[in-house]
């Protein structure tokens, strides 16, 4: 069985045909959906997506692009729904991101701390968007304490060094689509030393499309193209890739009642 541990299948651009989508990830062996909702708009259409269908759990925060847009209600509704919904899995995805100026750093810093705060306080594990801001996410999540709870680095593109001061985080690392491109040296290099026990896959549909159908929409069945891709950079199997990755995705986005106290 194949875990999607990151994807956004609320996204508009499913509505047409969302059924259709999740007809061909189950045809492709998709057996677990982790759906991320990161503001006003999405963390709603993700609760009722994961509310419809039992094999999609939810994530819910604030990303670090509408940063500016969040108020301190938002992180109280946020805390509330990840108290009282049962689908919520972990918090995020939350970071930095430096390359779209659509949110000031220190306006992007003081969210993002105010989400590991939370997720602390809640000891819910955190999805981390990270875009050009290695040193900062590193340091943050370090200065306040985020290995208290782990979580997973989303989608990673930085290097090793930097994967593995994560790894002794208490992190997982996850890859989609770019590790299947031709070009992409650096994530493949960063993939082949990351611990299994530490390794996720993802397609963060619909962005990312993997190779050979980049340019286009991308889906959760091609997450199938991700895990045969971790598999020839790991001698390994693309049925062993899926299943030490789905195992990973349980021991990290655990049912609610057992992370409560």
């Amino acid at each position: 069985m194949l875990t999607d541990s990151h994807t956004h299948l609320d996204n508009k651009a499913f509505n047409q045909d969302r059924e259709d989508i999740l007809a061909r990830a189950k045809e492709a062996g998709v057996g677990r959906i982790v759906n991320v909702g990161f503001n006003r708009e999405t963390i709603p259409t993700t609760l009722r997506l994961a509310e419809r269908y039992d094999f999609i759990d939810a994530v819910i925060g604030w990303h670090p692009q509408d940063a500016i847009h969040m108020t301190p209600e938002d992180l109280d509704w946020i805390e509330q729904l990840a108290r009282t919904h049962g689908k919520v899995v972990a918090l995020g995805e939350m970071g930095l991101d430096y390359y779209w100026d659509t949110s000031p750093k220190e306006v992007q810093h003081r969210v993002f701390r105010e989400q590991i705060r939370l997720a602390r306080k809640l000891q819910m594990p955190v999805v981390i968007h990270n875009r050009d801001a290695h040193a900062d996410v590193v340091a943050i999540l370090k200065e306040e304490k985020a290995y208290d709870v782990g979580g997973v680095m989303h989608c990673y593109s930085g290097s090793w060094e930097v994967a593995k001061e994560c790894l002794d985080m208490n992190f997982y690392i996850s890859f989609g689509g770019p590790v299947t491109f031709k070009n992409a040296k650096q994530p493949k290099e960063v993939l082949a030393r990351v611990p299994l026990d530490r390794l996720l896959i993802e397609t963060d549909a619909p962005y990312l499309t993997p190779h050979p159908y980049r340019g286009k929409r991308n889906e959760t069945a091609f997450v199938k193209l991700v895990a045969e891709a971790a598999a020839e950079i790991k001698g390994l199997s693309p049925e062993e890739i899926s299943l030490v990755t789905t195992e990973n995705a349980q021991a990290l986005f655990r049912p609610k009642q057992e992370i409560r106290r």
